[in-house]
């Protein structure tokens, strides 16, 4: 008999369509314990407005704790819509989302941007300029910069805004164990990596770009390119199959991974891992949790599950089982299921219908 190895995850459906995708993915774990040589135990835990209207905060100490005592964390989304909230107390991503990254040292954020041949026409980039595909992975540092910064509003004698100011600040070490890991992962593909500045107007560019090309000379494999952000921007558009790992900071990878998950054609397809220098993560879907179509059971699923499988590749180190689950999507994609946001037509199945449908493909992997 097999060695059994075990490991525990805690997960945080949150709000909006957060828990409907999640019951998808569960359907992948119960049958990962049941055909493959991994258990997995986990356990739900509140977060975002499901859990301050519990426990009165977005980030219950309950829920802290949970994640502390697990491998990792999958993570659904958070906001609802019409509710009541005190915003100068509850900030629902400043106080969770962001609260977890800064708790447990999340500093790598890689989104693996994605066009399946079978969905070619959901790009809306014209066919010529994605005839070779699509397959980008933005690697993001997620806990220095902008949106760590000082940050303050200015007042006048009248209590109005007179001015306002976010600080952008960058140390060597943060640049350098980034950039580490995207030069890592280039090595693993097509060995081309583009560090995103914007270093001929500012410092903190300046030295991401010194300390990247320091970095560099390690992996002398690997071709590393230089590009300032708004040039970044439009040669992924102009010609995306150009580039294969995009090393950024949090502001610029903030813009380059959403882009990336326009021209692919729908951000309900695009998973998120968060990771800190142990392999803990938190794994989530890149879209929002949309409330709009709360209950509705229309929305994309494959983000959350694709999320799942990026868990078990970074933080279980389980290779095989993520490339089923990858392999599993992207045959239903290619016998013709659609969920509503990538399809052009009325002939769509529903989130529980192709959570099924994904299940049924993957139970035939092993």
């Amino acid at each position: 008999m097999k060695n059994v190895k075990k490991c525990k995850i805690a997960i945080l459906p949150g709000d909006g369509i957060g828990p409907e995708v999640m019951k998808q993915a569960y359907k992948i774990i119960e049958l990962i314990n049941k055909i493959y040589s991994l258990k997995i135990s986990y356990k739900e835990f509140l977060v975002g407005y499901s859990a301050l209207k519990k426990y009165n905060t977005v980030m219950p100490l309950e829920t802290i704790e949970g994640c502390k005592n697990s491998d990792a964390i999958l993570f659904g989304s958070i906001g609802e819509k019409n509710f009541n909230i005190d915003y100068k107390k509850n900030s629902l991503e400043k106080d969770s989302l962001l609260f977890i990254r800064k708790k447990f040292n999340l500093f790598c954020n890689i989104r693996h941007a994605k066009l399946y041949s079978s969905i070619k026409n959901l790009s809306p980039l014209k066919k010529n300029i994605i005839k070779n595909g699509i397959d980008i992975i933005c690697v993001r540092e997620l806990i220095g910069g902008i949106y760590f910064g000082n940050s303050k509003f200015k007042y006048d004698s009248n209590m109005n805004i007179k001015y306002a100011y976010d600080t952008e600040k960058y140390n060597r070490k943060e640049i350098y164990r980034i950039a580490n890991i995207a030069f890592k992962i280039s090595r693993k593909r097509k060995k081309n990596l583009t560090s995103i500045d914007k270093s001929n107007v500012l410092k903190s560019s300046m030295l991401w770009r010194n300390v990247v090309e320091e970095v560099s000379k390690k992996y002398s494999d690997v071709k590393l390119n230089h590009l300032y952000i708004d040039n970044a921007v439009m040669q992924i558009i102009k010609n995306p199959s150009s580039f294969d790992v995009i090393l950024c900071s949090n502001m610029f990878g903030d813009i380059i991974s959403d882009e990336c998950a326009a021209i692919i054609g729908s951000i309900g397809m695009l998973p998120s891992a968060s990771i800190n220098e142990d392999g803990f993560g938190l794994y989530e879907p890149s879209g929002g949790s949309a409330p709009d179509i709360k209950n509705l059971n229309i929305a994309n699923p494959i983000a959350q599950i694709l999320s799942l499988s990026m868990l078990l590749k970074y933080s279980i180190k389980e290779k095989k089982i993520s490339k089923n689950i990858n392999d599993s999507v992207k045959e239903a994609l290619k016998l013709g299921y659609r969920t509503k946001d990538i399809s052009y037509n009325k002939n769509y199945v529903s989130t529980e219908k192709m959570g099924n449908i994904i299940a049924d493909i993957f139970k035939k992997k092993k």
